[in-house]
Order: structure tokens, then sequence, then C-alpha cells
């Protein structure tokens, strides 16, 4: 499909052409567009646009990512086929290791996304998750991760997640960064830090301000994480929501007789 850079939904409508493009290629699973059009919704309504607080989201995300000893960027179909270079340079940045993890787990998407990273730029020992070897306390596919990846991380990006696997690396510790338009999902809510937002957008957000932050000692790094209220930054996006439409779409019902 081929649409005028002046349609207003334009870039939308290149996002679900480069997840189509993906469930060709085998990265993306038909699934995971039925969850991109939930989030669609959700952008839609947040006006398309980065909102303060996901920016101070974004920039307490890079923080903890720099200062984590085991950092860790968990990779799906969708943002592997949305944002192959920018998940590779977020990984330079930071220092932070790639894992494939998926819900719709085949070996032949796990070999897929592996070799579009590796197209991408990235080398083959940077890239875990093709051969996992510990498991998390969940009963889908989504539990099978590597011992030297996301099992051992202090610090994982679950970008498009789901609000189970989320609340398990909580429980195990872990600080939790996701994105994720819906506010009030559990995955936003169990979160470390939820940065509402696109992930075409949210991610190059973080690597600008990771670069910004690089050098910083480890004791700043980690007071610009813990400045983080990730409860204020959620009622922030709904009220965000809120003022977008209020007004908006109030229709005046009548009175109606009885039959």
């Amino acid at each position: 499909m081929t649409a005028p850079e002046s349609h207003p939904r334009y870039q939308s409508l290149l996002i679900r052409e480069r997840l189509v493009a993906g469930v060709r290629a085998g990265i993306t699973s038909q699934e995971g567009l039925i969850a991109h059009g939930r989030g669609e919704a959700f952008d839609y309504l947040l006006g398309e646009r980065t909102i303060g607080s996901a920016i101070r989201a974004s920039r307490a995300a890079a923080a903890l990512l720099l200062a984590a000893k085991r950092p860790v960027l968990s990779v799906n179909g969708n943002v592997a086929a949305l944002v192959p270079d920018e998940i590779i340079e977020l990984s330079r940045v930071t220092g932070a290791q790639i894992e494939i993890n998926l819900f719709y787990r085949t070996e032949n998407r796990v070999r897929a996304i592996a070799d579009h990273l590796r197209a991408h730029g990235t080398s083959a020992h940077e890239i875990l998750g093709e051969h996992p070897d510990a498991s998390l306390p969940l009963d889908h596919a989504r539990s099978q991760v590597c011992a030297d990846g996301i099992h051992a991380a202090d610090a994982v990006l679950v970008p498009l997640e789901d609000g189970d696997r989320c609340q398990a690396l909580a429980s195990m510790g872990k600080s939790v960064i996701t994105i994720d338009l819906n506010p009030l999902s559990r995955t936003a809510e169990a979160a470390t830090i939820t940065i509402v937002d696109n992930v075409v957008r949210a991610i190059p957000n973080m690597i600008r301000l990771a670069r910004q932050m690089e050098g910083l000692p480890e004791d700043k790094l980690n007071e610009i994480a813990l400045q983080h209220d990730n409860k204020e930054a959620l009622q922030d996006a709904i009220r965000e929501i809120v003022s977008q439409w209020k007004g908006q779409g109030e229709v005046e019902i009548g009175e109606t007789e009885a039959p």
C-alpha cells in the first residue's frame, strides 16, 4: 500500500504495514496484530504524541538501564518488526543484552527474529533466547528464558508486554521497565517504570536520553530512576486522555417517551 505523506494517519499506516510485513516474514504473530490494534486505540486517545510524563519516564528508564549491573532488553515479534535498529542501538548505548522472548513461541519464529536482528547489525553472540536454559514462574512459553539473560538480570525492559510476566519478573526482585500505551493495564501497574507511549517513539527517546546521561556516576543515575513516581505518571496519562477529549463527542440526549 502507498499512502501519501499528507494522510493524517500516515505514520500509523506505516506501522501497520511494517507489522503485516513482519507476519509475512515469520517475525510477528497474527495475534500480535490484534495486540497492536489495542495499543493503537490508546495512542489515538493520546493524540499520537509523546506526553511530558512519558519523556520523564523514558529518562528514568534510561538511567535505570545505565545503572544496572545486568540489564536486558526483551524482544518480541512486534518490537523486532517495528524498531530493530533502535533496539540494537539502545543495547549498545546502555550495555544491555538482547533476549528474544515470545508468548506465541515457535523455534522458526525465534530463529527468524534472531536472523532479522543480525541483518540489522547484531552479531550472533549478542542475541539470547534461541536456546533457553532457565524458567520464570509462569505456565506458558514466556517462562522460557536464558540463565545468563533475563533470569539473571537486575533490570529488564519488556516493551509490549503481557501482565503476568511483568508481575513474575517484579516478584523476582527485578526492576521492570515497560512501554505500554494502556495506562490501565496490569503491566503498566506492575512495572517499576511504565512509559505510556508508542514503542516507535519511546525507544528513540530512550536512546537520546541515555546518550545525554552517559558518564554520570551510578549514584546519580540511581537517584534519577528512584525519583520516578510510576503511579503519578499513569495518572498523568489518564488525565491527558481525558483533557484531550473532554467536550468532544458529548451528545445531548433528549428525553424519550415510553412506548
